[in-house]
């Protein structure tokens, strides 16, 4: 064959948009033409041969999809909070009045798109209206008098609506939060459509090659989505608390990036300096679930709002241990406020006792809060921080050592 004999019948095959991996021997048989091509064309050993590649790569494929959705569940990861679907309407309430509280607004709805309709799913407060009609016109929030709109979109779709009611515009802070729940929430409902067209797929025997491989670049490509919403919620929800602990820097940023200096200079490995880093971000996540007023008494807090302040920690496992991607991070949360001596709590552990994260993170937010201005004392400075903490048995010596060697370089 000449040279351009042979370019025209490679461009003849390549026009096929279902060329299996440019492959058009593997084509033909995928379109059931075996019989004509093995009788006609080549030996019936080959045609063998290219009907067993193309089985086992359906099941390759098949295979790869099944391990993607039991990863990406709903079950494990992909819901802000877990809830089974079977009781929608109470825990989508649930977390309505969760964000009623979390942001101080009057009312928190949720709607979710049914029939081409907006219709309320769960609401903060009852007596509400039962569906709404929003144009967002590719905006991320939307304020209609006294309530503001925030689309659940992913792939250009809505699925649903947050809205909150109040009386003031929210604060930017608080408002990217939700804005970033509300990605989580509709990418979760684009990759569970996904989830059931792959059950379908994987239960067909002569499943077509060409609908699995699109079905797994777009669930790949939307888990990907998946994996940045979930950071960059947990990077607004610390932002968020730090607005609500009256924090003039971004104390979370600070405490969570010491913490992964020190691990560093401790030698530990990418994972758990990971798993530590976010845990030191959100070590103070109850807080968000307190008023603001609580934050700027000065220090002038009645025995109520105390014991509401000590029970923070608490306040942010229960939060923690509900946002599913987040479940690994809560022993360093639970056990951050021991001490090396003993003389901390929950449950007064001890010196190794204490899961190291946990000793990192103390040290971390400890140092953090010494050298950073509060709106009842200015900051102090690094060295007189460094003397406090080596001087004090409540810290493990070799993590102060560490941190001393970070922040002195």
């Amino acid at each position: 064959m000449k040279k351009d004999e042979t370019k025209t019948g490679v461009s003849l095959f390549s026009q096929s948009e279902y060329m299996i991996e440019g492959d058009p021997l593997e084509e033909i048989f995928a379109l059931n033409l075996g019989d004509f091509m093995s009788e006609h064309l080549i030996s019936k050993d080959l045609a063998q041969k290219i009907s067993t590649s193309t089985k086992d790569k359906r099941e390759g494929l098949k295979n790869q999809l099944k391990e993607l959705i039991s990863i990406y569940s709903s079950q494990n990861t992909l819901c802000v909070l877990s809830f089974d679907t079977n009781q929608e309407h109470a825990i989508y309430t649930s977390i309505a009045k969760t964000v009623k509280q979390m942001l101080e607004v009057e009312c928190c709805r949720i709607y979710m798109q049914k029939d081409n309709r907006m219709m309320l799913v769960g609401a903060s407060d009852e007596n509400l209206g039962d569906e709404i009609c929003v144009d967002f016109s590719g905006k991320d929030f939307v304020y209609e008098g006294e309530i503001a709109y925030i689309p659940m979109r992913a792939a250009a779709h809505i699925y649903g609506v947050i809205a909150l009611q109040t009386s003031e515009t929210l604060n930017e802070e608080y408002l990217r939060l939700i804005i970033s729940i509300a990605s989580l929430f509709a990418t979760s409902i684009k990759i569970q459509t996904q989830v059931d067209e792959v059950n379908k797929l994987t239960e067909d025997e002569n499943a077509n090659i060409s609908d699995m491989q699109h079905l797994r670049a777009e669930l790949t490509a939307l888990i990907g989505d998946l994996c940045d919403y979930q950071q960059n919620f947990v990077e607004e929800l610390a932002k968020a608390v730090d607005l609500k602990g009256q924090y003039k820097v971004s104390h979370s940023q600070n405490t969570a990036n010491l913490a992964r200096l020190i691990c560093k200079e401790l030698g530990l490995n990418e994972k758990t300096t990971d798993l530590i880093y976010y845990a030191a971000k959100l070590q103070n996540i109850g807080k968000i679930a307190l008023p603001e007023r609580i934050f700027a008494t000065n220090g002038k807090l009645s025995p109520e709002e105390l014991k509401k302040i000590q029970d923070h920690i608490n306040t942010g496992v229960n939060l923690l241990m509900n946002i599913n991607f987040l479940s690994e991070v809560v022993p360093y949360v639970t056990y951050q406020t021991e001490r090396y001596d003993g003389t901390g709590k929950p449950e007064g552990l001890k010196g190794q006792s204490i899961p190291l994260g946990s000793r990192i993170i103390a040290a971390a937010d400890a140092f953090s809060a010494m050298t950073s201005d509060r709106p009842y004392r200015k900051a102090m400075e690094i060295s007189q921080a460094i003397e406090i903490m080596q001087s004090d048995s409540k810290w493990d010596p070799v993590v102060i050592e560490a941190l001393k060697q970070v922040v002195l370089k």
